[in-house]
Formats: C-alpha cells, sequence, structure tokens
C-alpha cells in the first residue's frame, strides 16, 4: 500500500506575504481609479451645477416635471409648473437645467 503525501515547501514565506501585499495594493488601486474617483467628480459636477441654479432657469426634476425657477432658499426652490401653480421641492430633486 502506497501513500503519497504532499507536502508544502518550507521556505518561511515571506515572499507570498509581500505579494499579497502587493496585489491588495493593486486591487484598491483600480476600483480607486475605476469607481471611486469617477464617482466623487460626478457629485463635484452635479454639486456646482445645484450652485449655480439662478431665479429663471427651466429644471427637469428627478420625478420628470419640467418647470422654472421662481424662488430660491436655503435647501428648497420653489418652482412654477404652469400658471399660478407653484411647487417647493428640495434643492437636490433637480435632476438637470435645460439650456433654452
Amino acid at each position: 500500500m502506497n501513500i503519497i503525501f504532499a507536502m508544502a515547501p518550507q521556505n518561511g514565506g515571506g515572499g507570498s506575504m509581500i505579494s499579497t501585499l502587493i496585489m491588495f495594493a493593486a486591487i484598491f488601486a483600480i476600483f480607486y481609479f475605476m469607481i471611486i474617483r469617477p464617482q466623487q467628480k460626478r457629485a463635484k459636477e452635479r454639486d456646482a451645477m445645484l450652485n449655480a441654479v439662478q431665479k429663471g432657469d427651466k429644471v427637469v426634476l428627478s420625478s420628470g416635471i419640467h418647470g422654472t425657477i421662481v424662488g430660491i432658499e436655503d435647501k428648497t426652490y420653489l418652482i412654477q409648473v404652469s400658471d399660478n401653480v407653484k411647487i417647493k421641492f428640495e434643492k437636490t430633486a433637480v435632476a438637470s437645467v435645460v439650456k433654452s
């Protein structure tokens, strides 16, 4: 009866630890440049767009409602959607500013 045992190399394992750390660093770098950084850039662009909105700008809300800004407060916009119809929305509800 022949039994064969596979034995792992006995050379300390210091090299595998360094290669594992390098692999984790490479994965983190890929995630940073492919996911985190572009998301931060889009968030900055959106904040700049929301801060640049002025009275009279035509906007589209995240719900699909089109309207014109008639009032600006700290956290809300007063949006006119029709004659004599004004609705107050959070600033974050603005999806885009429509160029006339």
